[in-house]
Formats: structure tokens, sequence, C-alpha cells
């Protein structure tokens, strides 16, 4: 019988483990997919400690919101899918119920996108979540354009390595900011045209240093807590800040009458508009058939592994690079 990883109390990586589940038959308009391989996200460790934006019901919760594989079943009405088809999920808006840490998931066909010609299995399964991400604030939020000069906080994670791979695709500037000087040739390397540590300079200082004093048209927040005051001072007179992930959980200060526009980004109202998702992944095909877009992959673990897989991601051990598990 399928597998499928559940957690019946809110705990550390120990409280997850297998069971077996039967198989559900898709409803009309889904379809039931075979996972061939999953991603560890933030979002899995924040629903899994109790940490969640949103309420996970227990006992018997399911998690993950990332996975490639192909499809099994095609229930009614669904045009344009068969069986066989490798795809992408997309969207998962209720994982606890319809995770992708299993064998099998029956979700929405309006959930799920061809997968890319030139991606193997684990960057397939990596890859949709950082670059959906960085997409949808950079290019639907913040209407990034060639030229813009792009601060990026948080840039070694899964979501900053992409926003720099788009902003470049794009024709944008993007500058990256660490915590440590040790990450700065790794940035480099990754595609950031500056990298800003902050443990040797302060952030808007050194991006006025390295944008003629002008400072940055488009900022993308991936930390958010008390530090977002310097990126709103590092932002040019009516740039845009664009708050897209939760890494520092203190509460940001209030920006008062600062002269930049703050956008919240929301992920999951932007996948629900099947336009947006369909500019992102004509992007998305257009960037991997560039060779522009490639997600960062640091360990593939097994299905049994499961807990071992979410120890390396508590600890950082991964150093934003994708944890990949294969059932």
């Amino acid at each position: 019988m399928p597998r499928v990883v559940v957690f019946d109390e809110f705990g550390g990586p120990e409280a997850l483990h297998l069971v077996t589940d039967p198989v559900i038959e898709p409803a009309t308009g889904e379809v039931r997919v075979r996972i061939e391989a999953f991603a560890v996200n933030p979002l899995d460790a924040m629903m899994r400690s109790g940490r969640s934006p949103a309420p996970v019901p227990l006992p018997h919760a399911r998690l993950g919101i990332e996975a490639t594989g192909v499809i099994d079943v095609v229930g009614p009405e669904v045009a344009g899918l068969k069986p066989g088809d490798p795809i992408i999920i997309a969207a998962i808006p209720d994982p606890s119920i319809r995770g992708t840490y299993a064998d099998y998931t029956t979700i929405p066909a309006s959930a799920v996108i061809p997968r890319p010609v030139g991606l193997d299995i684990v960057q397939a399964a990596a890859i949709w979540v950082a670059f959906s991400t960085a997409y949808g604030a950079l290019v639907e939020d913040a209407r990034m354009s060639p030229g813009d000069r792009v601060l990026i906080s948080g840039a070694s994670g899964s979501v900053g390595r992409a926003a720099m791979q788009i902003a470049r695709q794009i024709g944008a500037t993007p500058i990256a900011v660490t915590r440590r000087t040790a990450n700065t040739a790794e940035l480099l390397a990754a595609g950031a045209f500056a990298v800003i540590a902050t443990d040797h300079e302060p952030v808007a200082e050194a991006v006025r240093r390295h944008s003629g004093g002008i400072g940055a048209d488009i900022t993308l927040d991936l930390v958010r807590g008390p530090g977002q005051q310097d990126l709103i001072e590092a932002t040019r007179p009516g740039g845009i800040l664009v708050a897209a992930g939760f890494l520092d959980p203190r509460p940001a200060p209030d920006p008062g009458d600062a002269p930049v526009t703050i956008v919240n980004y929301r992920g999951f109202d932007r996948l629900a508009d099947p336009l947006v998702v369909r500019r992102m992944a004509a992007f998305l095909v257009a960037g991997v058939r560039a060779g522009a877009l490639r997600p960062a992959i640091d360990e593939v673990f097994s299905l049994d592994d499961i807990v071992q897989a979410h120890h390396r991601f508590d600890r950082g051990l991964h150093e934003g690079r994708k944890i990949i598990v294969t059932p």
C-alpha cells in the first residue's frame, strides 16, 4: 500500500513517521500524481513544529508543497493531461491534507504544470517554490525591468539564489545581502553583481556605493524582522520593497512615512491565478532552456530517511540549497 509521511503532534523531526494509506481516486477536475521526488521547504518545518501561519489539523497531518512526478490517473472533465505525463506541482493550498511527502497525492489538475525539458527529477523537485516566489515578488509585484538595481536580503537561501538568476535573466542588477563575509565568493558565483556582508559594513552605505549614491530600485526582503529598516534606508525614494520571507520571526518596525512603497507578497494568492501561473511556467521553461535558471541542490534522501532530512534542514546544514527526498 502507498506510503505517506504524517505527524500526530507538533515537535521536532522525530514527530514525522511513515504510514500506509489507500490511494485517493481523483474527483472531477482532479489528477492523481505519482511522486518521484519532493523538496523540504521552510513551511514544512513551520507546520511540523506548530509555527505555521495557517492552522494544521491533528492528528495524521501531512506535509509538502513542492514535488515532481507523473500523472497516474486523470479524473473526469480534465483536459490536456494524461497518465504518464511528467509534471511539476505548482500549488497545494491544503498541504496538511494533500501534502507531497508521499508516494501519491490527488490534487486539482490546475495545480500542475508540465515539467520543463532539461531538468532531471531532482532539479524539477527543487525549482518551483523558490523560482515562483522570486518571480512573483520581483516581476508580478515589483515589475522588475532591465537596468533595475535589485537588493536581495537572505540571498544565500533558495529564493534568494533564484531571485539573482531571475534578475540576471531579465537584465537587472542583483545585489546580494548576507550576514557573513565568508559567503561572498559563493554568492558572486551564483550570480550576484555585488555582495554586501552585514558583518562587515552597513547595508544602506554599501548599496549607495554600488549604485552611484542612488539606492536600490527594488528590494526583496526575504528576512523581515528589525533589519527591514536598514533595507528601507537602502532603497531609493520612490522605490519598492517587497517582503516575501519570514526568516526572522521578530516584528518589522513601523516604516512610518518612508518614501518607499512596501508590499507584502502573498504567494498562494498569486498561485491561485491561472494566468499568473501560466506566465511563471513560461518564464521558467524559457530560463531552463537557456541554461539561466537552475536550482542549487544539497543532499538527496530516501523517504525512509525523512527524519534525517528534517534534522539537516533544522540545523541549517543545507546552507540555502534544496534538500530533496525521493520515494
